[in-house]
């Protein structure tokens, strides 16, 4: 597998569709590759895609609150608890399920994309260091 697969498959996982990045990372960590390249790409891959949920939210909110699929009770009330938690939940980005939404919030919410970047690559980062140190046996 090329560095550029895995760049696009954590891309890709990071979006709504669900591609178990994490097995080809760990994967690749076990062929005779650069660590830090696997690490950097894998983390630039999964949180450049992650402004695919948050594009979605920022730019697709109005017309889904114009055609009824969201409540606008229901996106008030999410966006007051993504207000008052955000900036601390995109910490939880990296985790499935609940990662996709969190990031569909702050779109929706119109969090500075600098700042969604600056704590979603922390995120990213984290969770694939975890994995490479386990990998490497330090866990």
């Amino acid at each position: 597998m090329s560095y550029l697969a895995l760049f696009a498959v954590c891309f890709g996982a990071a979006t709504f569709i669900p591609i178990p990045s994490e097995v080809l990372f760990v994967y690749e960590l076990t062929q005779e590759r650069s660590w830090g390249l696997l690490l950097f790409l894998a983390s630039a891959g999964n949180t450049l895609g992650s402004f695919v949920n948050y594009g979605i939210g920022r730019f697709a909110i109005d017309w889904a609150l114009g055609k009824g699929y969201i409540k606008p009770v229901v996106f008030e009330k999410g966006r007051r608890t993504f207000e008052r938690y955000g900036p601390w939940s995109l910490l939880l980005t990296w985790a499935p399920v609940i990662g996709g939404p969190i990031m569909f919030a702050a779109g929706a919410a119109r969090y500075g994309w600098w700042k969604f970047l600056i704590l979603v690559a922390i995120a990213k980062t984290l969770r694939y260091g975890a994995l490479m140190l386990g990998v490497m046996g330090y866990v």
